[in-house]
C-alpha cells in the first residue's frame, strides 16, 4: 500500500520524507513528483512502507501535522485511474437524427 503526503513545502526533498516517516517504520519506496516547468515538488509525494500497521500509525500521526511551515495532509492513497479512461466513458459526439429541410406541419405547399 502507498501514503499520500499533501500539502508539503515545495522545497521538501526525498531525504526530509525519509528521515519522518522512518520513525515510524522501514520506508520501501518514496515518490516526490516534479514540476516539468519549474523543476521543483510539486506539493505532494507518495511514500511505501513494509507493514501496514507502520503506515497506519505514520498516518495517524503525521495527518494535519505541522511540517516545515505547513499543515500536512496524511492518507492511504487511492489506487491510481486505469490509463485508458477519459473520464467520461463512451465516445461523445452528435447522436441527434438527421431531419429534412423543412420544418414539420407546413402542408405541403413551398410559400414564397
Amino acid at each position: 500500500m502507498s501514503i499520500y503526503v499533501g500539502n508539503l513545502s515545495y522545497e521538501v526533498t526525498e531525504d526530509d520524507l525519509k528521515a519522518v516517516f522512518a520513525e515510524y517504520g522501514k520506508i520501501t519506496r518514496v515518490h516526490l513528483p516534479i514540476d516539468r516547468e519549474s523543476g521543483r515538488p510539486r506539493g505532494f509525494a507518495f511514500v511505501e512502507m513494509t507493514d501496514e500497521k507502520e503506515e497506519d500509525a505514520a498516518i495517524e500521526a503525521l495527518d494535519e501535522a505541522e511540517w516545515m511551515g505547513r499543515a500536512l495532509k496524511v492518507n492511504k492513497a487511492k489506487p491510481r485511474e486505469s490509463s485508458d479512461s477519459f473520464g467520461g466513458g463512451g465516445r461523445g459526439g452528435y447522436k441527434g437524427g438527421g431531419g429534412g429541410g423543412r420544418p414539420s406541419g407546413g402542408g405541403g405547399r413551398d410559400r414564397y
